[in-house]
């Protein structure tokens, strides 16, 4: 792996990890593009584990001052019942919205992660997942009704969120695009969508990275590690710039940009791996 082999890893990582296009798809069809071949299946594996703590720091150091907030809130919330102030009370239900929603991608992911590493990280099914999700991305966004705002949430309905977000165990449908979609078939805002998906994986997603990189990263030698912190620097500007682009996008526009994507990328991957220009 060279240094633009890394440059455009850590572009695509930065660039799809927070839109609700599938950063694994992504990634995956961006290391057959760039035939690397010769790095180790354990090499490359650490490799995209690595880069991906970049966008993590991205989402975090965003969402910083609300990650603080939240915290302080719910522990406030445990010792303190009575007393506690709008604010307080509010944050400290975001935090518990937040916890019932990742059990669900936590039970399954551990449940199925043989499948999930092995079976479904195939082209074909990449494809699908992308068309099909993509569509009902679309669906989600032209009939939700948009009316309801982040105070307003549920338990029941952070429960779907997280249900939407262990769909995004299957490659080709997107974290963040799962949960939006179920977000916005529920009525809420595309900003109130977008804000809860992005809180809602931090945990899921932080845990995740520093479980993949502490399990592989013995496997990156001295030659990947120039590259390696290249593509991690550049994930982490990219995946930070498309954090603050995409929020404030959503105060007017829609996520039918994306659907489009999404479903050419998906026909375009079924057309090369039909005519053998890709490997599943």
């Amino acid at each position: 792996m060279n240094l633009f082999d890394a440059l455009v890893l850590g572009i695509v990582q930065g660039l799809t990890e927070f839109l609700p296009i599938s950063s694994s798809a992504h990634v995956q069809i961006a290391q057959q593009l760039l035939n690397l071949g010769e790095l180790s299946k354990p090499q490359l594996t650490a490799f995209i584990a690595t880069i991906q703590l970049g966008t993590e720091t991205a989402v975090v150091i965003y969402f910083w001052k609300d990650i603080v907030r939240i915290i302080k809130s719910f522990f406030t919330s445990l010792f303190r019942r009575s007393d506690l102030t709008t604010e307080v009370s509010r944050d400290a239900k975001l935090g518990w919205l937040i916890i019932w929603g990742t059990v669900p991608v936590v039970v399954l992911g551990l449940a199925f992660s043989g499948i999930i590493e092995n079976q479904l990280r195939n082209l074909w099914i990449i494809a699908f997942s992308l068309i099909i999700f993509g569509i009902v991305l679309g669906v989600a966004d032209r009939y939700g009704k948009r009316t309801k705002s982040i105070e307003q949430l549920t338990t029941k309905h952070g429960i779907l969120f997280g249900l939407g977000q262990a769909l995004a165990l299957i490659p080709g449908v997107s974290r963040s695009g799962g949960t939006i979609s179920v977000g916005l078939f529920l009525g809420y805002s595309r900003q109130a969508a977008a804000r809860y998906s992005f809180l809602l994986a931090i945990p899921a997603v932080i845990a995740s990275g520093l479980y993949q990189f502490l399990k592989t990263y013995s496997d990156l030698d001295s030659s990947l590690l120039a590259t390696t912190i290249l593509a991690t620097v550049v994930s982490f500007a990219v995946g930070y710039s498309v954090i603050v682009v995409l929020l404030r996008y959503l105060n007017r526009g829609s996520f039918m940009p994306f659907v489009i994507w999404r479903v050419f990328v998906g026909i375009a991957l079924i057309v090369l791996l039909s005519s053998n220009q890709l490997v599943a």
